[in-house]
């Protein structure tokens, strides 16, 4: 099994299709929560469903093209980063993330978000990583600004979140931005 320590008791383990049980038992239980920000909740209504985001996410991970990891604490199962399509050609990508609902306000989404940053910029070469964001998602606006990602606007109506449509807040990082920030900063 492919993963990252991130530390404390935190690992981001690739998702196995033996994992989608758990996933969609986590998903299930922050439906309420999720709801507002992500538009697939909904359409995840059995076991079933999960195990197809995990093939999704391992065969991106196959053709070394993105990756689904899962946030585990211990051995908990307590929220899910992916890495979206990796474009070879610019040396870019986009991570989306989310976190149990009890488990927030601890920097655990802050820390796996610079895990993948490091894997993403140092191991796998890119240039460029985007977050998408809607802007009253406080909470996950605060994890790019934190992690001194640049705000470069705002696409208009971009993203179907909570039943209706949606701006998306664009925020991006390069690597000799990460490099710099990793350099002067322990902190993580």
């Amino acid at each position: 099994m492919w993963g990252i320590l991130v530390g404390d008791g935190i690992w981001l383990r690739l998702l196995e299709r033996h994992h989608a049980e758990p996933l969609f038992a986590l998903t299930d239980r922050n439906r309420e929560h999720l709801r507002p920000w992500l538009p697939w909740v909904d359409d995840v209504r059995e076991v079933g469903d999960s195990l197809a985001f995990i093939e999704k996410g391992l065969e991106r991970f196959a053709r070394g093209a993105g990756y689904e990891l899962g946030i585990w604490l211990e051995e908990n199962l307590i929220g899910v980063i992916g890495v979206h399509s990796i474009d070879r050609a610019n040396a870019s990508t986009s991570i989306g993330y989310w976190l149990d609902a009890g488990h927030q306000g601890r920097g655990i989404m802050t820390r796996a978000v610079a895990t993948v940053l490091d894997d993403l910029f140092f191991v796998r070469g890119l240039h460029r990583v985007e977050i998408r964001v809607a802007p009253e998602n406080h909470r996950s606006r605060a994890i790019p600004e934190r992690l001194g990602f640049r705000m470069e606007g705002i696409l208009r109506e971009a993203g179907r979140y909570g039943g209706r449509w949606g701006d998306l807040m664009v925020y991006a990082i390069l690597d000799r931005e990460w490099e710099a920030r990793r350099h002067y900063t322990s902190c993580l």
